[in-house]
């Protein structure tokens, strides 16, 4: 996710106005690719940036044989800074990507014909970092202080305005640099929940964490979407894609030792440091298996969270009141139990 040394060049923000695309780039729907010479259907999946413990599920599912078990040949294409993973999906080059719910419903405003099919990650892996020992106990006491923050449309920073009273003279240009922040006791910066907290305890600093999805920044993350005409034209398809997946992170989160190695030849940059951090903060706030996958299994996802989500969206004037956002999702594929997986 990074390079793990203070100057940071890692994922270009999940959230709202990610989207850029023209009319022209929404073309027809590669319906997934030609068998193999065992009857295996060619499926290919595109993450959000290099290989790391937060895809492991996938890459486990590919080095153990799960998607074999359920009739795939399936490639998992990392991501990077360059790739846009619509842009790929919807031109038809991959017929999976990793998403999430926020730019899922924003995808529906802007009328590109994709839709989320699973959720793996019940919380979103957003969080604000902050120095120990200088009153930043909790979210409330960081109104007023600096924040490093992306630029443009940011979807959080407008819920962080709604429903905690952040102000917009708070808010400084984030370089993925961390070394501001460390400079800077007063500081606030943006992160994610195994990136920057792992960089800057690296230099020393053990940060204060606060996981936005713990204070009501609540949208699905590291889902996976496919293209609209893929649900409506092969369904059993998207279904075994699915099933594959999940049950891919049931065994990651028993064993990850197989999923790890594809992911260090993937990326040869990782270390097994960053990938135990990953792996060990993904279980300690319940990235996966908390909250509905609890009981309906991992994937999960209810028309109560979408709901909820799109609220607080509309109330911190992201999205109008009449955009259409059950279109974002179908819960056709997931939800069927703990024991259906496992």
């Amino acid at each position: 996710m990074t390079n793990y040394q203070l100057s940071i060049n890692r994922r270009t923000l999940l959230g709202i106005g990610a989207i850029a695309l023209g009319s022209g780039l929404l073309t027809a729907c590669s319906n997934g690719k030609e068998k193999t010479e065992d009857g295996l259907d060619r499926v290919e999946y595109t993450t959000d940036w290099y290989a790391q413990a937060e895809h492991g599920g996938f890459y486990q599912a590919v080095a153990t044989g799960i998607y074999r078990e359920h009739g795939l040949d399936a490639t998992i294409k990392m991501g990077g800074p360059q790739v846009n993973g619509t842009q790929l999906l919807m031109g038809g080059v991959v017929d999976f990507m990793m998403g999430s719910g926020d730019g899922a419903i924003m995808a529906v405003a802007e009328g590109i014909p994709k839709i989320t099919v699973a959720a793996i990650f019940q919380k979103h892996p957003r969080v604000l970092i902050a120095h120990p020992g200088v009153g930043n106990e909790s979210l409330e006491l960081l109104k007023g202080k600096p924040i490093f923050v992306s630029a443009g449309p940011v979807g959080y920073w407008s819920f962080l305005q709604a429903k905690y009273g952040f102000t917009e003279d708070q808010r400084r240009p984030y370089n993925f640099n961390v070394s501001p922040f460390l400079l800077d006791k007063n500081a606030v910066q943006q992160g994610y929940f195994s990136s920057e907290p792992f960089t800057v305890q690296q230099a020393g600093v053990e940060p204060v964490i606060f996981l936005l999805a713990d204070y009501g920044y609540n949208p699905y993350a590291t889902t996976i979407d496919t293209q609209i005409e893929l649900v409506e034209k092969k369904p059993e398809l998207v279904q075994r894609f699915v099933d594959g997946s999940i049950k891919g992170w049931y065994s990651y989160l028993e064993n990850p030792a197989p999923g790890n190695e594809l992911i260090k030849k993937d990326y040869p940059q990782m270390t097994d440091k960053l990938l135990a951090y990953g792996f060990t903060k993904m279980k300690e706030y319940g990235m996966v298996d908390s909250g509905d996958a609890k009981t309906l299994g991992i994937g999960a996802m209810t028309e109560e969270r979408w709901q909820s989500f799109f609220d607080i969206m509309v109330e911190a004037g992201l999205l109008k009141p009449d955009t259409n956002y059950k279109k974002a999702y179908t819960l056709e594929f997931v939800n069927k139990g703990v024991k259906y997986y496992l």
